[in-house]
């Protein structure tokens, strides 16, 4: 029982990783669209 409770966890453990650099990855790709807009507009300017 307690290697079923610790290898649930484990991949509890990966999968929230996982989730959260896929996460990040997106955020950064919407702050440089921001970015890349604004350098835009300044050029513009």
């Amino acid at each position: 029982m307690f290697r079923i409770i610790v290898i649930g966890l484990a991949v509890w453990g990966l999968t929230a990783c996982e989730t959260a650099k896929g996460a990040g990855r997106d955020i950064q790709k919407a702050g440089q669209a921001i970015s890349g807009a604004a350098q835009d507009v300044q050029n513009t300017m």
